[in-house]
């Protein structure tokens, strides 16, 4: 069997957690911060784990991570 291609983009935008969950960052903290208050974008910089729905479809974009 040939080795199977990791999902770049998968790659770039999830992390796994030790004890396998998918991990990802917050949307909407790329621009326009002036109007959004400190709390907010305080909150925005935190980690989020994915919907559990979605993990196994995460993992097959990245089957060796």
């Amino acid at each position: 069997m040939p080795k199977l291609k990791t999902n770049s983009g998968a790659a770039k935008r999830f992390k796994l957690t030790k004890s396998g969950k998918v991990k990802r960052s917050k949307a909407n903290a790329g621009h326009l911060l002036t109007h959004k208050n400190k709390n907010r974008k305080r909150t925005l910089r935190k980690g989020a784990l994915i919907a559990k729905v979605d993990q196994k479809n995460v993992r097959k974009l990245m089957p060796y991570a």
